[in-house]
């Protein structure tokens, strides 16, 4: 089975690659965060954070939906002290960017760390956002 090139630009850590099969419109839901974000612009800012945060991150898995709209690609890393494990889920539009991004991971005590962690760097996150936009 091929890599989606998805997994592939996350694996290279390459965020442009990444932010290149983002939708102008996607809307990123967070694990931490009740209320989705919407925009490339702040997806692709949290994005580049969470690549700061995540330590020996990896994906051990990749269901993928037979029609090509749907990819499912579980993880698992570290922040900081908490080993945790969490999936990617992936909905691509019609001209085959992401429109949907919703990330989800556990246990608690590493959601609890990630929130932290992420807080922390979200006023540079709005600050990039805005001036990508």
């Amino acid at each position: 089975m091929m890599t989606h090139p998805f997994r592939k630009a996350v694996e290279d850590g390459d965020h442009a690659a990444v932010v290149d099969l983002l939708s102008e419109d996607v809307v990123f839901t967070s694990p931490v965060v009740f209320k989705p974000y919407a925009g490339k612009a702040i997806t692709s800012a949290i994005l580049g954070a969470v690549i700061e945060v995540f330590e020996d991150f990896h994906y051990v898995r990749e269901i993928a939906d037979p029609a090509g709209r749907d990819l499912v690609l579980v993880f698992e890393a570290r922040v900081g002290d908490r080993t945790l494990q969490g999936c990617d889920i992936l909905h691509f539009g019609e001209d085959g960017r992401i429109d949907d991004l919703t990330v989800m991971v556990r246990p608690l005590s590493a959601a609890q760390a990630l929130q932290a962690a992420m807080a922390a760097r979200f006023e540079a996150i709005t600050e990039e956002a805005s001036a990508a936009s």
